[in-house]
């Protein structure tokens, strides 16, 4: 019986280290996204750089210090044990079943993607053309999907984690892909307050491999700033998009000059 309540201590200690990491890695994040370094954070709760870096190292963190920390990046202890929750939940894709009923209701697929980014119901109404009737008639095929549950209140529950993605070759992405891709590209990015860059330069295996690792990390951590942000209200949110490709490309597409063996250049 001894035994066996040891055991139990030990498991319970271990779920409690878990999630005690979960949180301080969260807070990592919250840390990066706000631009804060651990001199800034200590700097604000009356404390040397040294000794933040040993309760973070440590994992060291009283509940009081939790709050303490919370305050200083403007979130409380639910919101990060919400976000910390949601960042433990691993990556999946919709089934084919899903993505095709998406796929094929645009208006759907709007609305599922307003929940995927926690607009409440009466924020979808007040922001966008769509009536009351109509959003909570598509919330319940967004239910029959298995894709959220609907709770009193015309709250929502996502049933999937928020860091699903789309299927490379799944029915949304050959329905509405190319569109969405070609709207995108269309606009004027410096007017709307952004970039766009193209740059074409040669590499070495290793060095593309290299690249292409740190894109797949940009992308991660815009994702995760999404995350991070999603407990923000909806006005003090914009939709922003990132489009990030690579691949290896040939400089006959706009100098007109083929390689020896190839056959006639590709045109600009």
């Amino acid at each position: 019986m001894a035994r066996k309540s040891a055991q139990s201590e030990t498991g319970m200690e271990r779920a409690s280290s878990g999630h005690t990491s979960l949180l301080i890695d969260t807070l990592k994040k919250l840390l990066r996204a706000k631009s804060m370094t651990y001199k800034d954070l200590g700097k604000a709760l009356g404390k040397s750089e040294a000794s933040i870096k040993r309760l973070f190292a440590k994992e060291a963190l009283t509940l009081k210090r939790l709050e303490d920390i919370c305050a200083c990046l403007d979130v409380d202890l639910f919101e990060l044990a919400n976000v910390a929750r949601s960042q433990s939940a691993q990556s999946l894709e919709l089934t084919v079943e899903q993505e095709a009923a998406l796929a094929a209701d645009v208006r759907l697929l709007g609305v599922f993607y307003l929940v995927l980014n926690d607009w409440t119901l009466p924020d979808m109404i007040r922001h966008y053309e769509i009536e009351k009737a109509e959003a909570i008639a598509m919330l319940a095929k967004l239910e029959r999907l298995d894709i959220i549950r609907l709770l009193p209140g015309d709250r929502v529950r996502l049933l999937i984690p928020r860091t699903m993605r789309l299927r490379n070759d799944g029915p949304i992405r050959r329905e509405h892909g190319n569109r969405v891709i070609g709207e995108f590209v269309s606009g004027d990015f410096v007017a709307a307050g952004g970039m766009f860059r193209m740059e074409l330069r040669e590499l070495s295996e290793p060095s593309y491999a290299l690249m292409f690792r740190k894109l797949e990390r940009l992308c991660q951590e815009f994702n995760e700033m999404a995350e991070l942000d999603s407990y923000l209200p909806s006005e003090k949110r914009k939709t922003v998009g990132m489009s990030v490709g690579t691949k290896p490309w040939s400089m006959t597409a706009i100098s007109g000059i083929k390689v020896r063996g190839e056959g006639v250049p590709v045109k600009g």
